[in-house]
């Protein structure tokens, strides 16, 4: 096959010259509801192409590519002061991270699959947990749209009290806050978000 960004022969939809020149990530922070950060990987611009794959069969293998790329690495290197030990109440001694809303679409979850990037030796990813009940896109829409049309979240819960959530892309923060909100009232702590991209960022 051919590289989507350089179209030179390559085993992986993006080569690895194009990963590391063009795929290398980067820290990007901002606050929401009650100076909660959200820690975004790229610029929304910079990628914005590969994201719009992810109602695609192609968007599996990108968005695998890109969690590898930023998410795994992440991982990796994640280390927590107060991370709990292995107990009845939390088996796994590890924070739990749960992605937003990841009901299948076009046979996969992109939101699972940045999850499943995140397994690691502090890091336990969980899955459906946190789903809309009103699923209407939020795409292109305004911040005003997005208030007066709640996801309407529904949290099925689970013993672990400490939570890392995880979403693709941050752009008036409104999603990650709603659930937040449906989080909280359920007695767990978000300790941080995670997104591949901010659609804040110039």
């Amino acid at each position: 096959m051919r590289c989507l960004l350089c179209e030179s022969f390559s085993l992986s939809h993006i080569c690895p010259t194009c990963q590391d020149t063009f795929l290398t990530p980067s820290i990007y922070k901002r606050k929401i509801l009650n100076n909660i950060e959200v820690i975004s990987f790229y610029k929304y611009k910079d990628i914005k192409d590969l994201l719009h794959t992810k109602h695609t069969d192609l968007g599996f293998y990108i968005y695998n590519i890109l969690a590898k790329n930023s998410f795994s690495k992440f991982a990796e290197e994640f280390e927590f002061p107060h991370v709990p030990e292995r107990s009845d109440k939390c088996p796994w001694g590890a924070i739990s991270s749960i992605p937003i809303d990841d009901k299948t679409d076009s046979g996969y979850s992109h939101t699972a699959i940045l999850n499943k990037h995140l397994k690691s030796k502090n890091i336990k990813p969980i899955y459906n947990k946190l789903k809309a009940k009103n699923s209407i896109s939020y795409s292109g829409k305004s911040k005003e749209f997005r208030l007066l049309n709640p996801r309407k979240f529904e949290f099925n819960n689970f013993n672990s009290n400490d939570i890392i959530l995880v979403d693709d892309i941050i752009t008036t923060g409104s999603t990650l806050t709603q659930a937040i909100q449906t989080i909280q009232k359920n007695r767990k702590n978000v300790l941080f978000c995670l997104t591949l991209a901010d659609a804040s960022l110039k």
